[in-house]
């Protein structure tokens, strides 16, 4: 039976099974290993604590992914389609493992996130373009 996140060590299980299939995808992975060579020993503690920070306002999460993920996107082009995928990811690890209000919750805030960060990405297309 599913159980609902309630924890930091169910955050991480969410974290590190959605990075396993991230980089088990065939057009996620060439981008987070090959493009923007993660760290992944700093980033998988970093994004539980995001996702901590999140769902649970505990987290020590100081960063602002919208500054990130515009540098990223200057390294490496950020489409829509790698949002669709990311997301489609998520939602899926997620449903796996985790049944009930925050986990739904979860999938909420991730749905969010995809939009917020997928619209300012391709705003930025546009403002180069112009």
């Amino acid at each position: 039976m599913k159980k609902d996140l309630t924890n930091r060590d169910d955050i991480e299980v969410l974290i590190n099974v959605f990075y396993s299939k991230v980089l088990a995808d065939n057009l996620l992975s060439p981008v987070f290993n090959e493009k923007l060579m993660i760290n992944w020993e700093r980033h998988i503690p970093l994004m539980c604590d995001f996702w901590e920070n999140m769902l649970f306002y505990t987290g020590p999460y100081k960063g602002n992914p919208m500054i990130l993920h515009q540098h990223l996107n200057r390294v490496h082009a950020i489409r829509q389609e790698h949002f669709d995928k990311w997301l489609e990811i998520f939602l899926a690890t997620v449903s796996l493992h985790f049944k009930g209000p925050m986990a739904s919750l979860a999938k909420k805030k991730a749905k969010s996130l995809a939009k917020i960060l997928s619209e300012a990405m391709q705003q930025h297309f546009l403002d180069v373009d112009q």
